[in-house]
């Protein structure tokens, strides 16, 4: 199977045939809970999909940057990548030298590497961005879409659904 043939298939997975909307929920768990509540009345699922809309990227700043934060980040890194380096090293080692020697030098020098980077990477932003964060795309809403031959019965199975708040929508 070539390249763009496998890519066509797993776009075929993520499109439905003229989708229609069944409802646009606030809360991921709302759409999940309302296919769900279909599954369980036996509706086929396999033609539904959630999508989430209204995309926006939210960024949790965690803490201030000093250059001793950046320093010991840098330090942390550098050591692991020089631990993981030595240990490839010390397999190939054949029995003429301490593989823990190899082990602690790439160490070492792995540490001595991260910290500078580290260092120079945060030099150069000139104090723009003192802070570090962690940030995650995430969606505002959830809309809940069905092949358009199903929407009629979708629609009227979540009628249902106690305690159902979707607003109709269609795109």
């Amino acid at each position: 199977m070539s390249n763009q043939q496998s890519l066509r298939n797993v776009r075929a997975g993520f499109s439905l045939e003229w989708p229609q909307s069944l409802g646009v929920y606030d809360k991921y768990a709302d759409a999940q809970r309302a296919v769900d509540f279909l599954s369980d009345h036996e509706f086929p699922v396999e033609n539904c999909m959630i999508v989430g809309t209204e995309l926006k990227q939210v960024e949790r700043v965690t803490g201030r940057l000093t250059t001793g934060r950046v320093a010991m980040g840098g330090l942390l890194s550098g050591l692991w990548m020089g631990l993981f380096i030595g240990l490839i090293f010390s397999f190939f080692d054949n029995g003429k030298g301490s593989a823990i020697a190899v082990i602690v030098s790439t160490m070492v020098i792995g540490a001595l590497f991260g910290v500078i980077w580290a260092l120079v990477g945060y030099s150069l932003t000139r104090g723009q961005r003192d802070f570090s964060s962690v940030s995650s795309i995430v969606a505002t809403r959830y809309e809940v879409l069905v092949e358009h031959k199903l929407a009629a019965r979708g629609r009227e199975l979540l009628t249902q659904l106690p305690g159902h708040t979707a607003s109709q929508q269609t795109f």
